[in-house]
């Protein structure tokens, strides 16, 4: 049997015809650049989190981008954040001239680790960046409180959490803005690239806005903001839309199966399961697990027809560009989940069957 990783032409096929449709009316409308489908998504997404503002942008990485740029991260401030992340999370704090200040993570649930974040705050500190990874959200309530005790901001990246949760609070709530990626492969999917940033500040909400558009604001061609072209395509508002529908049972279909992975494989020796917080609503983004001897495992689900991923395996303060900001405290958790990471199968076209059959290779592995 070959289990598929991924399986983005399966969304496509359950909703083909809409699909076609929209975007038929889209190209054949002329009107291809902050039209109506971004402000229905806009409009939709902000219901969806419970947030006040919405504001499409082009990726996930333009989300966290323009959020640092509003909320005034400069050259000369520090960022606290995670270096257990996909890049984007660090390229951009450094990209607006600050510094990334990397502490630990929790080893059971791969994020941020709020008992090392005091430590690492400095008269220069600006912002904490928490990074809700594979679907859940970090420990917002301890976080925030820090945040306040000290005068700094949070702004959350959010781009594996849609539709995530902490005590019935989705992703998006808890600092002043928050970024979410559409990439094809998330939980919610583009037909290329998109992202969202949400926010419940009116300041805020508008400097996102103008910066996404070369920093113009209410009036043509008059300009508030340094800013970029860093606006959602109509096509792919239009998809995610649709798409967007389909969302609560994709999501209920990625917690079938995780449910199916912790009963199949309940105390094996040498596989811990991912920790699901308490109070957190967890959207498997991903299901990761640790193994001991992962990479061996990994070959042999490989040989048996089951993809997995390694996701990430070297952390982001292991990497030239970003050695600079290593730290001179321990990051010893954040190492090592990088050495015993390993993402299961779990997007929502997957059969009972193919969850089955992971569950017999691992347990088959020795």
């Amino acid at each position: 049997m070959n289990v598929p990783f991924y399986d983005v032409k399966a969304q496509y096929d359950s909703q083909a015809a809409e699909i076609d449709a929209v975007v038929h009316e889209v190209i054949s409308s002329g009107a291809y650049v902050l039209g109506k489908h971004n402000k229905g998504f806009e409009e939709e997404f902000a219901a969806l989190h419970g947030t006040k503002h919405a504001i499409a942008v082009h990726s996930g990485t333009d989300a966290l981008r323009i959020i640092m740029d509003a909320a005034g991260i400069t050259r000369g401030d520090e960022v606290i954040t995670t270096a257990f992340t996909f890049v984007a999370s660090v390229e951009t704090i450094v990209q607006t001239g600050a510094t990334p200040v990397f502490v630990d993570v929790d080893p059971n649930t791969f994020m941020m680790d709020p008992a090392c974040i005091e430590a690492a705050i400095t008269p220069r500190t600006k912002a904490i960046l928490p990074i809700h990874l594979f679907g859940q959200l970090c420990d917002v309530s301890a976080i925030k409180a820090i945040a306040e005790k000290h005068n700094l901001i949070v702004l959350e990246d959010a781009a594996q959490a849609i539709e995530s949760s902490h005590n019935g609070v989705l992703a998006g709530n808890f600092g002043l803005a928050a970024g979410f990626s559409f990439y094809v492969t998330k939980n919610l999917g583009a037909a290329g690239d998109g992202g969202m940033i949400v926010t419940n500040s009116d300041e805020v909400a508008e400097t996102c806005r103008s910066i996404r558009v070369h920093g113009m604001g209410r009036e043509r061609y008059y300009y508030d903001h340094l800013g970029y072209t860093g606006r959602l395509d109509e096509i792919q508002a239009a998809v995610l839309r649709v798409k967007m529908k389909k969302l609560p049972e994709w999501t209920a279909r990625r917690n079938e199966i995780a449910a199916i992975y912790r009963r199949e494989l309940s105390g094996i020796e040498g596989v811990q399961l991912p920790l699901v917080s308490e109070g957190n609503n967890h959207t498997y983004h991903q299901f990761t697990v640790r193994a001991t001897k992962r990479d061996a495992l990994q070959e042999h689900l490989k040989q048996n027809g089951v993809p997995s991923m390694i996701y990430y395996p070297v952390p982001i303060h292991h990497h030239t560009p970003y050695k600079q900001f290593t730290p001179s405290w321990d990051l010893s958790a954040t190492d090592l989940v990088s050495a015993e990471v390993l993402s299961l199968p779990i997007q929502p076209y997957l059969t009972d069957d193919h969850v089955a059959y992971t569950c017999e290779q691992i347990r088959a592995f020795r």
